[in-house]
């Protein structure tokens, strides 16, 4: 008797019975040892994919992190000299005797944005746009009808921003609309 049918792996489809009951035992067991080699192999190869996989994330997410570490790297550096730079705007807005002094802390002011600026310091401007809170800070409240509720009408000290993120918040001075002269009466009380 011939079997025609062979599986892939050279074993037969469907065995012909052998006569011999040890060799039909040693069979059916080096099929089961077969089938649990597989299933390990398939394990294994799933691991393997999955680490790969794992591993090729941490090297993204470490790169990654690297390139933020160097971008933000002076950023602390610029917080420390913002403060430098309010002082030289306090110097111009004064009066000086001498033009020569005044126009020497301009240079001098001038020099030191430009500097900040290509590092990655963005100054917000404020005057005149919406109330942002991610990006001022109120300081006062002021009623006056000449600007739109919510305004920044004023800015007691710049904000900056570092190549996008918030360094220092704007603190401002926010138009509010001017409360009631009068109280009004209640139309639902009946007057006796």
């Amino acid at each position: 008797m011939q079997n025609s049918e062979i599986k892939a792996d050279g074993v037969p489809a469907d065995p012909t019975p052998a006569s011999d009951p040890a060799v039909n035992a040693e069979l059916d067991q080096t099929r089961i040892e077969r089938d649990g080699l597989r299933v390990e192999r398939d394990e294994l190869r799933d691991l393997l994919l999955r680490r790969q996989a794992e591993f090729d994330n941490f090297r993204k997410r470490t790169e990654r992190d690297r390139v933020e570490q160097s971008q933000y790297a002076s950023m602390d550096v610029v917080g420390e000299l913002v403060p430098v730079l309010d002082d030289f705007e306090r110097a111009l807005g004064a009066d000086s005797a001498s033009p020569e002094y005044a126009k020497g802390v301009q240079m001098i002011y001038q020099r030191m944005a430009e500097s900040l600026k290509k590092t990655g310091l963005e100054p917000i401007e404020s005057v005149g746009k919406p109330f942002d809170p991610h990006q001022h800070q109120a300081i006062e409240r002021v009623e006056t009808t000449e600007s739109p509720e919510n305004t920044v009408i004023g800015e007691f000290q710049r904000g900056y921003n570092f190549k996008g993120k918030l360094l220092r918040p704007s603190m401002v001075r926010v138009a509010v609309a001017p409360a009631a002269a009068a109280p009004r009466a209640d139309s639902r009380i009946l007057k006796i």
